[in-house]
């Protein structure tokens, strides 16, 4: 059992604080003081422009960076008829990695990507 002495303590998985000279209360989770210090994408969780949270799919921001990459690599492929090996040098990814983009696109050269 944690001591009840303390400033901040939890027990029996209830959240319980002490303010000075005042008894050990309960508190709910909206008057819980929690801290809002934000990630790397903003300062503040409340003011924050993301429409899912980082931390609640760690691999969110991934994949988005990821897709938008290829979405641009497609868009440069089917523009511009680059080669990959052109458009590994553009983007600064392997051959390997332009040649799994052209393949989830579809036929190849990424052009149905675009198609209405």
């Amino acid at each position: 059992m944690v001591s009840r002495n303390r400033e901040n303590c939890f027990w029996r998985g209830f959240a319980m604080t002490r303010r000075k000279g005042m008894p050990l209360i309960d508190a709910l989770p909206e008057y819980y003081p929690y801290r809002d210090n934000g990630c790397e994408v903003s300062p503040s969780c409340l003011a924050c422009p993301l429409p899912k949270c980082r931390y609640d799919d760690p691999g969110w921001i991934q994949r988005e960076a990821r897709e938008k990459r290829d979405g641009e690599v497609l868009k440069v492929r089917h523009r511009d008829r680059k080669t990959v090996h052109q458009l590994a040098k553009e983007f600064g990814i392997s051959q390997r990695t332009v040649h799994r983009i052209l393949s989830r696109a579809g036929n190849g050269n990424g052009t149905n990507v675009f198609r209405s």
